[in-house]
């Protein structure tokens, strides 16, 4: 008994909480390294050669950073379609988080028909699976019926919507988002459902005992909401960004992982495609990493 007890006081709280991380994380790990890690190593290994098939399989012919220089000089597109999914992103992600949000405080509240309106929610989520993806996408009333509500869509986000916003005295950068992001109202709904649930998970874990303190303390809703909801949200928050910011690089409607796609199968070379999937591999970590440090400071984790 004795010695059971020496064991578990040999590791401080610290380092039990970080041993349980990494037993958590231990499946992704290994995930990683069994499933990803060699092509990961193998993409590399094509973006500094040429490769060329050859009966029986490939040869690589060593070039160096020949196929990114192709990549950022030459070619005419691949610098404008990376800027423009960066944007996009930039665009996009804080509405989702936002949308998402504010979705499942209304769906946290208690009124009839609340089942009925979490699964109505999450739909988006079931009707951009890929199976389903695939079959519109081959469905010509489908398509029509996406260019009409896209032309709607322009229709009333384009002079109508800014001289009404013009009225309201709105900065120039700011009409300017409200319209982008009322043009992306149906991609930002369809990329909401899995924020939503996060969220909702957040919010019902909450303890009540602290929305009971705050009344009997006298708090406004206003404050209890920015005291105890946003602090104690926080972690799914920063979640939600992080899925949101990968969600968003690898969905199948992105344009840069298409252009990619195309350039390696159809297009200047498999190396170059690859060479252009290994920078965009590498930006996408840099933004991640930046946001994480930004956002680290900001969220509350309560014990």
């Amino acid at each position: 008994m004795k010695a059971r007890a020496k064991g578990r006081q040999a590791f401080s709280l610290a380092q039990q909480k970080a041993l349980t991380g990494y037993l958590f994380s231990a499946p992704f790990i290994i995930g990683f390294i069994l499933f990803f890690l060699a092509p990961f190593v193998q993409a590399i290994v094509f973006s500094l050669n040429n490769l060329k098939i050859i009966t029986g399989g490939y040869e690589l012919e060593y070039i160096g950073l020949e196929n990114f220089r192709y990549a950022l000089f030459v070619d005419p597109d691949f610098v404008r379609v990376f800027a423009e999914t960066v944007v996009k992103m930039l665009v996009e992600v804080p509405s989702i988080i936002f949308f998402s949000f504010f979705s499942a405080l209304l769906l946290n509240q208690q009124f009839k028909g609340r089942l009925l309106a979490r699964t109505i929610f999450f739909l988006p989520v079931v009707m951009t699976s890929g199976v389903i993806l695939t079959l519109e996408s081959g469905d010509y009333m489908s398509n029509l019926l996406e260019q009409t509500n896209t032309s709607a869509a322009n229709a009333l986000t384009g002079p109508l919507l800014t001289a009404f916003l013009m009225q309201l005295k709105l900065p120039r950068e700011m009409l300017s988002y409200v319209v982008t992001v009322v043009e992306h109202i149906p991609d930002v709904i369809r990329a909401s459902g899995i924020q939503i649930l996060i969220f909702l998970a957040g919010l019902q874990s909450i303890p009540e005992t602290l929305y009971e303190a705050s009344k009997v303390e006298g708090a406004t809703p206003w404050q209890t909401f920015w005291m105890i909801t946003m602090p104690m949200m926080s972690p799914m928050v920063f979640a939600n960004v992080i899925y949101s910011i990968i969600d968003s690089f690898l969905s199948s409607s992105n344009q840069l992982v298409r252009y990619i796609r195309d350039t390696a199968f159809a297009g200047a070379g498999f190396g170059i495609g690859t060479a252009m999937g290994v920078m965009y591999f590498a930006a996408v970590t840099i933004i991640l990493l930046i946001v994480a440090r930004i956002m680290s400071g900001w969220v509350f984790y309560h014990e």
